[in-house]
């Protein structure tokens, strides 16, 4: 156990962190609570325009940004890791967190659907975590690596009894 007069406090200061998906939803909810901990940047990578919600976060952290980020991409994920080292210096964190739901039963599901779903949801937050990994170490930094899953997010699940 550490000494009793440990600090339980979470803090970021001085902590760069990256969030994918960061610009609505659950992802802007971990920006928030981020820069409420004193990180000293937040990046939202995101390919969606930051809306209303953002840019009043944007108002009261000026020290929270937005980059466009295809989750989907190595190369544009690399790019945009790469530009917040460039402006800070450092990678502190990344936060897993751009996902998608699609509202119908499983059974309806073509190949395509599925293979959209798992390229954001799978393999996009896997090689968002390896691009953040391989930067981490690079820089000679312990970072942190935090994956979020929600189909929640947008519409709770619903039971459905009428299905055989």
């Amino acid at each position: 156990m550490p000494p009793a007069d440990f600090s339980w406090q979470i803090t970021l200061a001085g902590k760069v962190i990256a969030i994918t998906g960061a610009n609505r939803g659950i992802g802007l909810g971990i920006a928030e609570v981020c820069l409420a901990n004193a990180a000293q940047h937040v990046y939202s990578l995101d390919r969606m325009e930051p809306g209303e919600e953002t840019r009043a976060l944007q108002q009261r952290y000026p020290n929270f940004h937005c980059l466009e980020a295809d989750v989907t991409s190595e190369t544009s994920v690399a790019t945009a890791l790469d530009r917040i080292v460039a402006a800070t210096g450092r990678l502190d964190g990344l936060v897993a967190n751009a996902g998608m739901t699609q509202h119908q039963p499983a059974l309806q599901f073509d190949r395509d659907e599925v293979e959209r779903l798992f390229g954001l949801n799978v393999y996009g937050s896997y090689f968002c975590a390896q691009i953040a990994a391989r930067k981490f170490l690079a820089l000679g930094i312990k970072g942190s690596i935090v994956m979020t899953a929600s189909m929640t997010s947008y519409r709770p699940n619903r039971v459905r009894y009428d299905l055989p």
